[in-house]
């Protein structure tokens, strides 16, 4: 037995799935659940912070993120599935063990940040509508995820995070309520102003780190290895290429849809904040509430109540995500047994991961820490560890010994590497600004 397989087919929910689905929602999985996560609380606080400060002026930034981040996602799903094993497991197989451990533990710690910085959003979202103290709503947050994740079977729970994901369409809805000087915005996207000044470099990594970020690939990598398992008849699609038509063609719908779903999201939130908050002088967001409070007194009640009640919806969806993929990583590199379909005595320390990163997560809500501080700061490790892993996944996925005879096509061989430097020359151009500072 594997350490990415479990004991025998009995444990694993017997789930019909063969690839093409029966209606278009059905094709829509891990795709979707990874494209809706990236809009996090810290997600929205990092764009609300984009758009406060530079206005219209970082626009253009998705739309060179939707085409990269499409086609990393797409490479990271096709190693879950082609392989059978999640990326840490496929790293740990085929790269040197101090490269694996130096990305296991930056993500750890990335994560932990994340998921404090989106229950403490959640708290004060929460508070915001109902009065009390937000600690408290994070900390009952945070124990819900748990439970969640450690008793509600993988089927279940996948379909709730697929739910979930409507609440990203409250920020559709507030951008139809606020006024938007449309021909602008789209000279500002098409044709955008650049700026080598430290804090526009800085920020555009966020940006990219917190749409382009490292938990992404291994979140949907390991549920394409949990839908694996879910079907007693599958296999890895390199040992039965009568699937891979169909498989390919849902994974690049699933991820199409996702992550345009991510991108427009991110776009509207930096947009409404843009044509608010910056149009007033407000140029420093706080945190993705004090985002939806700016909102209010600028945009009225319902724009407010819209962005708030998203807050507390994706970081429902966004939790999970955060601490299911360190539980992964950590998994796949110590050769642990995982899957969110097995029972807590099957994988105790696999959910030990979920349990201990969610609540201290939760624990760092109750210090004295600046939340937008650091959420920044833990999407910028994000935009620095994101260029080695996605190296290291662009080898993977052209290796016989993971693909077998179905490595990625030419396509995803250009857009990868380009998404490769790309992050990587924002990175390195930040640090050079940040030295000379």
């Amino acid at each position: 037995m594997t350490d990415e397989c479990v004991d025998k087919p009995s444990e694993i929910a017997t789930v019909t799935n063969d690839g093409g689905g029966t209606s278009w929602f059905r094709k829509l999985g891990p795709g979707l659940i990874t494209g809706a996560a990236d809009d996090d609380p810290s997600g929205i606080a990092t764009y609300s912070q984009a758009g406060a400060q530079f206005g219209f002026g970082l626009l253009w930034t998705l739309m060179i993120t939707y085409p990269l981040m499409t086609a990393i996602q797409i490479v990271s799903a096709r190693i879950g599935r082609v392989s059978g094993r999640g990326l840490a497991t496929n790293i740990r197989r085929h790269a040197p063990p101090w490269l694996l451990y130096s990305i296991v533990v930056l993500l750890l710690i990335a994560n932990t940040i994340n998921i404090a910085a989106d229950i403490a959003a959640m708290g004060d979202a929460v508070r915001l509508l109902a009065g009390g103290q937000p600690h408290w709503y994070a900390l009952g947050f945070g124990v819900l995820s748990v439970v969640l994740q450690v008793f509600v079977p993988y089927q279940r729970y996948v379909n709730l995070l697929k739910w979930l994901t409507l609440a990203l369409l409250a920020y559709v809805a507030t951008v139809l309520v606020v006024k938007v000087p449309w021909r602008t915005v789209a000279m500002a996207t098409i044709f955008p102003t650049f700026s080598w000044h430290k804090e526009y470099l800085t920020t555009i990594v966020a940006v990219f780190g917190t749409t382009i970020s490292p938990y992404l690939f291994f979140w949907q990598a390991s549920q394409e290895v949990e839908e694996l398992r879910a079907d007693p008849q599958a296999t890895p699609l390199k040992e039965a290429p009568e699937q891979v038509k169909a498989h390919y063609r849902r994974i690049r719908v699933d991820t199409l849809v996702g992550m345009g779903f991510s991108n427009l999201v991110a776009f509207f939130i930096m947009l409404t904040t843009a044509v608010t908050l910056h149009a007033h002088g407000i140029l420093t967001v706080d945190s993705s509430a004090a985002a939806a409070t700016a909102l209010k007194p600028i945009a009225g009640e319902f724009a407010f109540l819209l962005f708030t009640l998203g807050i507390v919806g994706t970081g429902m969806l966004a939790i999970p995500v955060l601490a299911g993929s360190a539980a992964y990583a950590t998994a796949g590199t110590f050769r642990w047994k995982n899957s969110l379909e097995l029972q807590f005595s099957a994988a105790r320390k696999f959910y030990a991961i979920i349990i201990a990163s969610t609540l201290i997560g939760v624990g760092l809500c109750f210090l004295p820490i600046d939340p937008m501080r650091a959420l920044y700061w833990s999407a910028v490790i994000n935009g620095v560890i994101a260029v080695p892993v996605m190296a290291v996944m662009m080898v993977l996925a052209v290796r016989p010994a993971v693909m077998g005879d179905l490595p990625i096509p030419r396509v995803l061989k250009i857009l990868g590497w380009l998404c490769t430097a790309l992050m990587g020359a924002a990175v390195l151009a930040m640090l050079a600004t940040i030295e000379v500072s």
